[in-house]
């Protein structure tokens, strides 16, 4: 999602998010073939209009789920209209975050959290309310906008804080104007 000052992304803007040039630029299906598979449970938290979880739906295959969070109504309701009538409809669970809780109790073994934790106003609590979810094994995607949005010292922030929660992080991969990482839990 793109932050708007400390705000979330309008609504409004959800077919920006949806676009030919961004599908270009951030693949889902190359974005997320290194960590979705047939049968897992993957959570994309601040789903916005389903951008990646559409194509996390058609990666995790009849057997999975996907867990598509977000803190706006209208953006599930994008998503909702979006799948209504196909198979993914049945693949996909929507859930209306809180700004104080992502409200995921299900284990998952694979979270996605794109242009989106630059507008958590308590990181700390996110990453422990994440790191309570996940399988044994699982990993998390953080990817931060870098222009406008997030400095290189914020994002370096934003993982210090995860280490500090229980993970470990790593290098995500390199995607144009963006910050990544990936985050497993520390053993």
């Amino acid at each position: 999602m793109v932050s708007m000052g400390n705000r979330v992304c309008p609504v409004g803007f959800a077919g920006s998010l949806d676009s030919k040039i961004r599908k270009w630029l951030q693949n889902p299906q190359k974005l997320l073939s290194p960590f979705v598979r047939e049968k897992m449970t993957a959570l994309d938290i601040g789903c916005g209009p389903g951008f990646f979880s559409v194509e996390m739906a058609r990666m995790v295959g009849s057997c999975g789920r996907v867990i598509a969070a977000d803190l706006q109504d209208g953006m599930l309701q994008k998503l909702r209209a979006k799948i209504r009538g196909t198979e993914l409809e049945e693949r996909i669970r929507l859930v209306k975050c809180e700004r104080d809780n992502i409200n995921i109790s299900e284990k998952i073994d694979f979270a996605l959290a794109f242009w989106m934790v630059h507008e958590v106003p308590d990181r700390e609590s996110f990453f422990r309310q994440l790191r309570a979810t996940l399988n044994e094994r699982a990993k998390i995607l953080i990817v931060e906008p870098k222009l406008f949005h997030v400095s290189r010292s914020d994002f370096e922030a934003t993982t210090t804080l995860a280490a500090q929660t229980g993970f470990l992080a790593s290098q995500g991969p390199r995607l144009p104007l963006c910050w990544s990482a990936v985050l497993e839990t520390a053993t």
